[in-house]
């Protein structure tokens, strides 16, 4: 789920990012899913983390904002109730034991709107187990990106907020101001091997960077990440490994 208007492309996505998924597993067995809960996957993406989660509970609804992401879930996993909404104003009639959501809400820069709809959507004691990107989150492939935009004169897309980073302290506070109660809350870091070893940050810039380059000459584009791969090189080239440099927050919280 993206608080974004770029359509996005499940191919690309499957295809050269399927680690965004696969890191998600891990936070399943945070989550603990029972057999008798009602589960909401907030961001659902292609389905991949949804459909493991059915396999326990099968009353489970998977939730994104991108029509093309909520279409090729539906197309592969047919036996789940999957829907295009909006992360900051969903409401469902009947509430859910837990809300379950893997890197989606740093893209939802109104966090706390994403955070009232999460704890209106709950029963009592209903938790949510979530992780994100946390502050400093890719940062050296971010700054790059900036630079090399404002030195070609895009100052506009250069400034771009596009995501929201926040510390654990800020996200915390936020909860407990919605009156959820956080029993637990991490932040780590998690360089991230990319897919291509030739192409690995331009491939990262091309699926999750999109809206930078807005209004922008398509020339210039793809100068700008060759350019950007080869300046982050000896941060993010390891072992003739291309990796990102994330940054991730983990956090349980129980609505009081």
């Amino acid at each position: 789920m993206k608080d974004n208007s770029d359509q996005w492309n499940p191919v690309l996505y499957n295809d050269k990012h399927a680690f965004v998924y696969e890191y998600g597993k891990g936070l399943i067995d945070l989550l603990q899913p029972q057999p008798n809960e009602r589960i909401l996957d907030l961001g659902c993406g292609s389905g991949q983390l949804t459909d493991t989660i059915s396999e326990i509970s099968k009353n489970i609804v998977g939730i994104d904002n991108s029509a093309e992401m909520i279409a090729d879930a539906k197309i592969k996993y047919k036996h789940i109730d999957f829907r295009v909404e909006d992360a900051t104003q969903f409401n469902f009639d009947h509430k859910f034991d837990a809300i379950f959501s893997n890197a989606t809400l740093h893209w939802v820069t109104n966090f706390n709107a994403a955070i009232n709809s999460m704890y209106h959507n709950l029963r009592s004691n209903g938790r949510i187990v979530v992780e994100f990107g946390g502050k400093g989150n890719v940062q050296t492939i971010v700054n790059q990106l900036r630079i090399s935009l404002a030195n070609r004169g895009y100052t506009t897309q250069s400034q771009l907020k596009l995501w929201y980073f926040p510390s654990i302290g800020e996200y915390t506070t936020a909860l407990e101001s919605a009156n959820f109660k956080v029993v637990f809350a991490q932040h780590f870091e998690r360089p991230t091997e990319l897919a291509d070893n030739n192409t690995g940050i331009k491939d990262w810039i091309s699926m999750f960077g999109k809206s930078f380059f807005k209004d922008v000459n398509l020339k210039d584009i793809e100068d700008i990440k060759n350019e950007i791969q080869e300046k982050v090189k000896p941060t993010c080239l390891i072992d003739g490994k291309w990796y990102a440099d994330y940054k991730r927050i983990r956090i349980i919280a129980f609505k009081q």
